[in-house]
């Protein structure tokens, strides 16, 4: 089980940095399969899964967003005015999924995953279809948003990247610029989300061992151990290559993924 979540931690870390995003992607689908695989207990697969992806976003987003501090490319004024919104998202994210079913969970993650997978797919589309405005959101918007965001994707298990790019493409910011503030949301939707899992799962029986709440401790460090490597090539691949291609095969990853959930959701619950 380390083995194949070390494997996984070392894509996730690549694609945290290349694309702005936590590494959700990556490491959601492959912990279903692992724990699946190690019979953790159905009821609470997709909760530890969603829960144990975002103890590993604290760390591998933070690796990603500080390689693209560096480089001047994360626009804190941003950070700063999201964080509270996307914090208090987060929370309500955590707590829906320790109230929803496995089965909805799974659901809920194959949809976002299709959508997500489409933008990776039709990237130069809908950079232009959604180029609408100069200024990023403020007042009842940005707390709109950022809100949804960080509830989405506490539910999601994953960092939000994909998402705030969108939105921050939408209103003109550069997209090497959106990709590496994308990254430093992944940190602040992860922690408070774990805090969270950890205190709502803390009264559930028969956690797997390692298991704090929900997050389960073990896989979290297996993964993060190899993230942390590839995290800062990814980001410094981000600010050299044409994504353009390298997205779409991204997305086609996604929709795979979406659909194996999905059959997972139907077949399994």
């Amino acid at each position: 089980m380390v083995l194949v979540l070390m494997g996984a931690g070392l894509a996730a870390g690549l694609v945290a940095g290349l694309f702005g995003i936590g590494g959700g992607f990556v490491v959601v689908p492959t912990l279903i399969v692992v724990f699946g695989f190690f019979q953790f207990p159905p009821e609470i697969l997709m909760q530890t899964a969603v829960s144990t992806s975002l103890a590993t976003i604290i760390v591998t987003g933070f690796r990603s967003a500080y390689a693209h501090y560096k480089r001047g490319a994360v626009d804190m004024k941003i950070i700063r005015d999201w964080a509270p919104w996307l914090m208090v998202g987060a929370v309500i994210g955590s707590v829906l999924s320790h109230v929803l079913d496995g089965a909805v969970l799974k659901l809920i993650f194959s949809v976002g995953v299709f959508l997500m997978g489409l933008h990776f797919i039709f990237p130069a589309k809908n950079n232009v279809r959604f180029r609408f405005t100069a200024e990023m959101p403020k007042g009842i918007p940005l707390v709109s948003i950022s809100s949804f965001l960080g509830a989405f994707s506490a539910l999601l298990g994953i960092g939000g990247g994909t998402p705030a790019v969108m939105v921050m493409t939408a209103c003109q910011r550069p997209i090497h610029q959106a990709v590496a503030t994308a990254a430093g949301f992944g940190v602040i939707i992860a922690l408070p989300g774990t805090i969270a899992n950890m205190i709502t799962g803390s009264s559930v029986p028969d956690l797997p061992p390692g298991s704090v709440g929900y997050v389960n401790i073990i896989a979290a460090l297996s993964i993060v151990s190899m993230s942390v490597i590839t995290a800062p090539i990814g980001a410094r691949l981000a600010h050299s290559l044409d994504g353009v291609k390298l997205k779409r095969y991204f997305g086609i990853y996604l929709i795979v993924t979406s659909i194996y959930v999905f059959y997972k959701a139907m077949v399994t619950g």
